[in-house]
């Protein structure tokens, strides 16, 4: 596959190795280098996977990092669910309703 300048990408970089780390992070957190994944258009005329490159950010910061994917999708979420939270919810829908009120959607 051909990476030309001005396609979507995700690059990666180190920016802080573990030892440039703060000292008040919990200990697991302070063994490991501060990475950074970021997504961006490439400024680079061509690249291959895993070429140290150039993207613009939505934003307009220009970073360098290795290239990782092209067209990257967005991954996030929130976790799983907490059963807790379930619960609380299905206990004030049932107060409302003792209530005479109408649940909010």
């Amino acid at each position: 596959m051909e990476i030309k300048k001005g396609d979507w990408v995700q690059i990666h970089y180190i920016a802080l190795n573990h030892e440039e780390r703060v000292s008040h992070l919990p200990e697991d957190t302070k063994k490991v280098p501060f990475e950074v994944r970021i997504k961006g258009f490439l400024e680079d005329e061509k690249a291959e996977i895993g070429d140290i490159v150039t993207i613009k950010t939505p934003i307009g910061r220009l970073v360098k990092g290795k290239l990782e994917k092209v067209n990257p999708k967005y991954e996030h979420n929130f976790g799983e669910p907490i059963p807790e939270l379930l619960k609380i919810n299905k206990d004030k829908l049932f107060l409302s309703r003792d209530r005479g009120e109408k649940p909010q959607s």
